[in-house]
């Protein structure tokens, strides 16, 4: 077998993380133990396959991001819908949520297939996806302790994309004993905009209502998250956002782009990034606008004329999310919506695993160094693998392994009611350090304390008269 073992390519997997200050785990078996701990880092190894051997045809990210376009893969996943109204009246209108649910005939009824079309594009309802009768969701909450997956999808993505269905097939379809849901954001997966607002990069408000929601009607469910691609991106934000008081047990962050501002330029500097990657995601948001555009027009900041002169992605940050959320420039919206800074704030275990030859989250922008001044999250890396594709030979996907292996791991061998235990709590960075000047040392300069979530070193300004 090793004679052929070229015909079998290995990609080189890397782990990222702090060294100089761990993470401690407590197992349920044993708990008083002191050597049943496990540092976060070791968990995420073991869930980790020694080898990442993809398919040897699909030999460059390149090819391996072409390919889940034409992938075809049938997973079974059913899902029931349900539009929640915006709580927070700064970010008004609906958005959808798709929970898994057992296979059921395609229903014929008006208010399952929304025949009304009133939270529903024209071209109706994606794929075993039927909305709950009245009867079905007052059904829904329950006691039970079954843990459960909320998901953030990619761009102008929803439930029903493959890569999306990958992971949750072990988790759901194989007796893997997991509840889930998957927040749409506005406008995707079919779901009809109700107001002039559809989704960004930091888009989080709809995440925490629905976690918030989850958190009452399924009080004893030990909640995770997992994101991809531009939910990945929304997921870490959130994460940071929520700090100490996120109520979610862990979560896995999937090709996550980290730094918007790079990845931009990255898109732009080649050839392929720019008429082909940029072109494409430009195009597919440009049908979004156009799907919803009697509702956006309603935004007085959109230009329609500049609307229709979108090319690439990021003229669409230029022209509708620069202006619908009060940017004076992409840029300004690149920096300010990434993620990068975030994972500092975060304070719960996450698993971040991405393709180093990835041609859309780029290699330059993922974040090696941040990661080791974090005991909370470790990043896994692969040489080889493209954006969401890591195809192996016969179809499957490598990265789905790792991803329902952790989630399977932390939620089912890890005792989440023993607290984690910080080595070293002193190194952390972030929100939440002591700031200000020692006044019982007065001999000792100011402590300045970096806002990871404003993204801004907190520090006096004295303005001159």
């Amino acid at each position: 077998m090793k004679s052929l073992s070229w015909l079998l390519p290995s990609a080189k997997i890397s782990f990222h993380h702090s060294k100089d200050s761990k993470l401690l785990l407590t197992k349920k078996s044993d708990a008083e133990r002191k050597e049943n701990k496990i540092t976060l880092a070791d968990l995420c190894r073991e869930a980790t396959p020694l080898t990442c051997r993809l398919n040897p045809l699909l030999f460059n990210g390149h090819l391996q991001t072409a390919w889940t376009t034409l992938d075809k893969t049938e997973i079974p996943i059913y899902y029931r819908r349900k539009v929640f109204e915006a709580e927070n009246p700064t970010y008004q209108g609906h958005f959808a949520v798709d929970f898994v649910v057992p296979p059921y005939e395609a229903p014929s009824n008006d208010e399952e297939t929304d025949k009304a079309r009133v939270f529903t594009l024209p071209s109706g309802l994606p794929p075993r996806t039927a909305f709950f009768t009245a009867e079905g969701f007052a059904a829904l909450p329950s006691n039970d302790n079954r843990p459960m997956l909320v998901v953030l999808h990619g761009l102008t993505g929803g439930s029903h994309e493959i890569y999306l269905r990958s992971v949750l097939a072990p988790l759901v379809l194989e007796n893997g004993g997991w509840e889930v849901c998957v927040i749409n954001s506005r406008g995707c997966s079919q779901s009809k905009i109700t107001s002039g607002i559809l989704f960004n990069a930091r888009s989080t408000w709809d995440a925490r209502q629905t976690i918030k929601w989850l958190r009452i009607n399924f009080p004893n469910r030990p909640l995770f998250g997992i994101g991809f691609s531009l939910g990945a991106n929304i997921l870490t934000n959130y994460l940071g956002e929520e700090g100490k008081d996120c109520v979610l047990k862990a979560a896995v962050i999937c090709a996550n782009p980290w730094n918007l501002d790079v990845t931009n330029i990255a898109l732009q500097r080649t050839w392929l990034g720019q008429q082909v990657y940029a072109k494409v995601m430009g195009s597919n948001l440009k049908k979004l606008v156009y799907d919803h555009i009697d509702m956006l027009m309603n935004n007085p900041r959109i230009d329609l004329e500049l609307v229709k002169s979108i090319k690439y992605i990021h003229h669409f940050d230029r022209y509708v999310q620069a202006p619908t959320w009060g940017y004076p420039s992409e840029g300004a919206y690149h920096r300010d919506a990434s993620s990068v800074d975030s994972l500092h704030a975060i304070r719960i275990p996450f698993f971040a695993i991405q393709a180093e030859d990835d041609p859309i989250s780029a290699k330059e922008a993922l974040p090696f160094h941040e990661l080791t001044q974090t005991p909370y999250g470790v990043m896994l890396t692969t040489s080889w693998g493209g954006h969401i594709g890591w195809f192996e030979t016969g179809g499957s996907r490598w990265f789905v392994k790792p991803a329902a292996n952790f989630l399977n791991v932390i939620a089912k061998e890890i005792d989440l009611e023993t607290p984690f235990v910080l080595e070293n709590p002193g190194m952390l960075y972030g929100k939440g350090l002591c700031n200000g000047k020692d006044t019982k040392r007065p001999e000792l300069p100011p402590s300045f304390e970096f806002d990871s979530i404003n993204r801004k070193l907190s520090m006096p300004i004295y303005k001159s008269i």
